[in-house]
């Protein structure tokens, strides 16, 4: 059973019973009722089916959004989702500042203190919370036939929800490759980002065209690579934050502020990045680990010991990534590289 028809075949000719069955039940009309807690003989029973109808949203229309958590991603998602066009009908969060925020940028969007209550409203659960709440925000939830519940981990897999899951039910992930730390920008920084879409094939297309709707460029990650794609986004945010960090402090050493470090230094960094967007990773290093500068190596690390010396382990590991690149693209020699090497371990 599928979630929701795809919008191809929904455009097909039905008979005429069928699209009167099909009026009727739009109308909310059901010629078979069942009774709260029971379910017609020969239907797959389970212990998460819900007897009561969810929100159903057209054949052609985006499914009908629900948010669970209403931080930094659930909120600039719920925006940029109602912005495109994508209904965003409910929000749950145990936040009543937050909830209210979201539901004051999401308007129309109900609010809910517990994610039960949100699966009565939406067709498309996305579990915005931190990854190590997934699993058990999953376990407390059953999801009604023809839903979908999608986390946006950039670490974990769709498996973690399988909790969730029942009869006529689909799991998926979808993670911004994009730092929420402020709503709009973030909402600005999805046009162009990459999106990684988890999900069977129809769901990793409604989520495909999900990125689409706002701007970004979906992609599926082979089987068990998605730990170091997350571990590499890392890298270039948060490690690039610390850097930046690092960076601030030996230039307050220098006398500059904080602005006066971003300025100097960020223009160097952006111009490191467009040097290897151009010519490739490894050509667009430069330094003294270049050109086997052990003196200038040494004064480096003589003056971190003195005057940053939080920042030293930080620079001695890039020091030594530097060095294994330019011996590997034949710049600097054996003994150079090993003379250098000597040097960072005697650093203390």
């Amino acid at each position: 059973m599928r979630a929701w028809p795809d919008p191809e075949e929904a455009r097909e000719p039905v008979p005429a019973a069928d699209a009167t069955l099909r009026e009727l039940d739009d109308r909310g009309i059901d010629l078979d009722p069942v009774p709260p807690g029971h379910h017609r003989h020969g239907d797959a029973a389970h212990a998460s089916d819900h007897a009561h109808p969810h929100a159903h949203s057209d054949p052609e229309e985006p499914p009908v959004v629900g948010i669970v958590g209403a931080g930094a991603v659930g909120t600039a998602l719920g925006v940029a989702l109602t912005r495109a066009g994508w209904p965003v009908g409910a929000v749950a969060s145990r936040d009543p500042v937050r909830r209210e925020r979201f539901r004051g940028l999401v308007p129309g969007a109900r609010g809910f203190a517990e994610a039960t209550a949100l699966l009565d409203e939406v067709e498309l659960i996305v579990l915005a919370v931190p990854d190590d709440a997934i699993p058990s925000v999953a376990g407390r939830l059953r999801m009604y036939s023809g839903q979908a519940m999608i986390h946006t981990s950039g670490a974990l897999g769709a498996e973690v929800l399988e909790p969730a899951m029942a009869a006529g039910t689909q799991v998926g992930a979808f993670h911004p490759l994009v730092a929420f730390a402020d709503t709009e920008l973030a909402v600005t920084a999805l046009h162009g980002a990459t999106v990684a879409i988890e999900g069977d094939d129809q769901l990793a297309d409604l989520l495909a065209r999900m990125a689409e709707a706002l701007g970004a460029h979906p992609v599926r990650l082979a089987p068990g690579t998605k730990a170091a794609y997350h571990a590499a986004a890392v890298l270039a945010a948060g490690g690039f934050v610390a850097l930046l960090d690092a960076i601030a402090e030996l230039g307050q050493v220098a006398g500059l502020d904080e602005a006066g470090s971003l300025a100097i230094y960020g223009r160097l960094a952006e111009q490191t990045l467009a040097n290897a967007r151009a010519l490739g990773i490894a050509r667009a290093l430069t330094g003294p680990m270049t050109r086997g500068d052990i003196g200038t190596l040494e004064r480096h690390l003589a003056t971190l010991h003195a005057h940053a010396p939080a920042v030293l382990p930080l620079y001695a590991a890039a020091a030594e990534r530097e060095i294994a690149l330019a011996e590997g693209r034949g710049a600097l020699a054996p003994e150079a590289a090993a003379a250098m090497r000597r040097s960072l371990a005697q650093r203390d």
